[in-house]
């Protein structure tokens, strides 16, 4: 993927003021319409997306705030860290404020009611489909390199899945530690055929 040329200032903070407009229905829906932005703009390739978003979990604090302020310097240093996060902080905090002052006078009404009952299982299936998104070029990669290691992938995915399940009060830092461990230990033991093929020609050689 080719990366487009760095944003101007002016151009991060509106990006991300429209975002924080739009960001309704909790984190998932704030994180696809990151995602899906950075990388129609060419901003950042998938991969880095990728990387940054698991180094913000990682860190303490807010993940989507640790992310826009990843994203922001990645794009244009401090300056552009300190206007992606106005733009995504400004309006939601804005909004925050006047609806926290007005949600108690309308929050038992019925349509209130049936509404967050919508809205809270549109929140999962965004989550879903982040997650689909993110694996793809996950797995597509893995592919190309061979079987066992795009194994290897979905045997990660799926430990790491039922850990966080069966075992509810796991830290997600702890989650990620292990996998990445397991990650040196698998990876480091199947090389890429790429590798395999460059070790083959200077045998020859």
């Amino acid at each position: 993927m080719e990366l487009s040329p760095r944003p101007g200032l002016g151009e991060i903070f509106l990006t991300w003021l429209v975002i924080g407009i739009q960001s309704f229905g909790g984190g998932s829906s704030t994180f696809l319409l990151i995602h899906e932005t950075c990388i129609k703009k060419g901003w950042v390739g998938e991969d880095e997306f990728i990387r940054d978003w698991a180094l913000a979990q990682i860190a303490p604090g807010i993940n989507l705030v640790k992310l826009t302020a990843m994203l922001g310097h990645r794009l244009r240093g401090w300056p552009g860290l300190v206007a992606a996060m106005a733009g995504l902080l400004l309006p939601s905090g804005a909004v925050t404020v006047l609806m926290t002052a007005g949600f108690g006078l309308i929050r038992s009404q019925p349509l209130v009611v049936a509404a967050m009952k919508g809205v809270l299982p549109a929140t999962i299936g965004l989550t879903l489909a982040m997650g689909v998104q993110m694996a793809q070029p996950l797995f597509n990669r893995a592919f190309q390199e061979g079987r066992v290691r795009l194994g290897a992938h979905v045997l990660i995915m799926v430990l790491a899945a039922l850990l966080m399940l069966v075992v509810p009060s796991i830290s997600p830092v702890a989650v990620l530690l292990g996998s990445g461990l397991a990650g040196i230990a698998v990876f480091a033991l199947l090389p890429s055929p790429a590798s395999a093929v460059r070790q083959e020609g200077e045998d020859a050689g």
